[in-house]
């Protein structure tokens, strides 16, 4: 197996559990994809590659829970 290093541009999300596992996020502009990668220490368990337009998406959603979990009670989230 290979070894490929990290590219430059990308963000860590530890998870809310603990901190052994934490969540990457990896533009890869010349594949013209966004990677998630799953991490459990150092080591790398899991990846999703997404489009653009996948990668919209799924910041739409997240942007809709947010906004969901700071309603005023009685409120509710439009879809």
């Amino acid at each position: 197996m290979a070894v490929v290093p990290l590219p430059p541009r990308g963000e860590w999300f530890a998870d809310a559990r603990d901190g052994e596992r934490a969540l990457r996020v990896s533009w890869h502009a010349e594949k013209g994809c966004v990677v998630l990668s799953s991490w459990r220490t150092e080591v790398c368990v899991g990846t999703v590659r997404l489009t653009p337009e996948d990668a919209a998406r799924l910041i739409a959603v997240l942007a809709d829970g947010l906004a969901a979990t700071h309603e005023t009670p009685g409120e509710t989230a439009t879809a």
